[in-house]
């Protein structure tokens, strides 16, 4: 295990086939590669930062809980931290995914993140994923004193504080590689509003959209 990986992760693997592994694209046309894997840590990130927000949270009611947990797991978010940390290089793909900068996918670094603590989690259990969740979250676990609102949340508030109808979500178009899709998404407030929005998954490109509308209507 390169000792770079070891001090990234702050975890050293007693099987470093799960590390190969956790960090091989399908383009590779390796018979392994980090799918499951990504399957396995998307349900672990989830439980370590339930748990981590039930201690640090102790008397924030449910809804709260759950605006922050989505906001720390949201793909944007993993991704950035996959990015900044230097899992990037790391990711084994095809030269084609390689050459046109797929290891910068937004996708592709939030499934190498969970991937990773999918392979921690099987080879040494849930502690050492707290850790490592702990190392990249414990700032932005305590960043807003507040839990944070989203785009599409501030948006139907707007609209019900003025008594007019529920935004309009509506997908208007995807282009992409199945890997790494682009969405975009319209949303409407009214016969004569409507802003538009891209992103890697349905749910970026309607907060993006609700992001623009917001920005929109606030300089009406």
């Amino acid at each position: 295990m390169p000792a770079e990986l070891r001090e990234l992760l702050g975890y050293n693997f007693a099987d470093e086939e799960l590390l190969t592994t956790a960090l091989t694209h399908r383009s590779t046309g390796d018979a392994s590669n980090y799918e499951r894997l990504e399957f396995l840590g998307d349900r672990v990130l989830g439980l370590v930062i339930a748990d981590l927000l039930i201690d640090a949270f102790p008397n924030e009611p449910e809804g709260d809980l759950s605006r922050r947990f989505h906001a720390l797991v949201r793909r944007e978010t993993l991704a950035e931290i996959a990015r900044t940390a230097g899992f990037a290089p790391h990711i084994r793909m095809g030269e084609p995914e390689v050459e046109s900068g797929e290891r910068e996918n937004d996708a592709i670094l939030a499934d190498i993140f969970e991937s990773l603590l999918g392979a921690v989690y099987l080879d040494g259990g849930l502690a050492p994923v707290r850790v490592v969740v702990e190392r990249y979250f414990g700032e932005a676990l305590h960043a807003t004193v507040e839990p944070p609102q989203d785009a599409k949340t501030s948006l139907q508030e707007w609209t019900q504080a003025r008594g007019g109808n529920l935004p309009v979500y509506k997908l208007i178009g995807r282009k992409g590689p199945d890997h790494a899709p682009v969405f975009t998404v319209s949303v409407s407030v009214g016969p004569s509003s409507a802003a538009e929005g891209t992103g890697s998954s349905k749910r970026a490109a309607e907060q993006e959209a609700a992001a623009n509308m917001l920005a929109n209507l606030g300089d009406d």
